[in-house]
């Protein structure tokens, strides 16, 4: 029942048979085979068939659940057991949002001088997209907004806040000023993250409530596209202070605070709340936790 359990996963995930069948190495008959003995076992049908992939049936997606909760119980045991015989290794897979990508080596480093043969895989994704590959066990873990989106049942280490500041070019009407406001940064043309990020849905309410209902001139979902952008000086954005920080600029570019209240959001990881963790996970948390303090601090 386990393999069935895995081929049910690769169907939600993918939400397509032929691509399931080929991220689980089997061919298409043999994953519909699979999922309809996996029906004649629970005795409900799981999928709503037709020439392709409509769904899942309401029993499907509770089976879903379950699917999920005994792999994430497999996968756990196993990493246990070769822990006890070697030591911790394997995989670990983290989501973070665009603007923590740069703050992901302040964990992974600390983490990886002390298990060497853990190796990692870091996805970008939006807040609701990292919660998501969580959920259906596609990540361990994830870095994102802890105040903002309902997070659902996991279990959160704060990290750090992020702020935000204004970046231009030096010689641009607001280039040579201490600081700006949300009002000033509302007349210039700006570039973006899309709106399925939630730093864009900051930045517009923001924007909102100093009177600016802005329509950005460039979007992207990749903060190194508009970094890219704002470093020709010929564009402007409002990015989180760690970008501003981390990112090498020539002089003619300027970071420049935003003044007004601070508008600061609490970023930290999050990883489903279960038991029992898999060791991995367990050793995530605990490094998390001991580098959140001087990380507190710093940024």
């Amino acid at each position: 029942m386990i393999d069935r359990f895995e081929l049910l996963l690769a169907l939600a995930k993918e939400r397509h048979f032929g691509r399931a069948a080929e991220s689980c190495g089997v061919t298409q008959p043999t994953l519909s085979a699979g999922l309809k003995q996996l029906e004649e076992q629970l005795g409900v049908r799981l999928v709503e068939r037709g020439s392709r992939f409509i769904g899942f049936t309401p029993e499907g997606e509770r089976a879903l659940q379950w699917a999920r909760r005994v792999i994430g119980d497999v996968r756990a045991m196993r990493q246990e057991i070769a822990g006890m015989r070697k030591g911790l290794s394997g995989h670990l897979r983290i989501a973070a949002i665009p603007t923590a990508m740069p703050m992901l080596s302040e964990l992974t480093t600390p983490f990886h001088a002390k298990h060497a043969d853990v190796r990692f895989t870091l996805i970008s994704a939006s807040s609701n997209e990292v919660l998501r590959l969580i959920e259906n066990l596609e990540a361990d873990a994830g870095i994102t907004y802890l105040d903002n989106d309902p997070l659902g049942r996991v279990q959160t280490v704060p990290l750090y806040k992020e702020g935000y500041r204004f970046l231009t070019s030096a010689d641009s009407p607001l280039g040579d000023k201490p600081k700006v406001t949300w009002e000033e940064i509302g007349r210039v043309p700006l570039c973006l993250l899309t709106p399925d990020m939630q730093n864009r849905r900051i930045v517009d309410k923001q924007l909102a409530e100093a009177g600016h209902a802005v329509v950005p001139m460039l979007e992207a979902n990749s903060t190194l596209a508009l970094l890219s952008h704002v470093r020709t000086g010929k564009w402007a954005s409002v990015v989180a202070n760690t970008l501003a920080d981390v990112f090498a600029f020539p002089p003619s570019i300027r970071s420049i605070p935003i003044q007004g209240p601070e508008v600061l959001h609490q970023m930290g990881l999050v990883v489903l709340d279960r038991e029992p963790m898999t060791p991995i996970v367990t050793a995530l948390l605990a490094e998390a936790r001991a580098v959140a303090p001087s990380l507190a601090t710093r940024i």
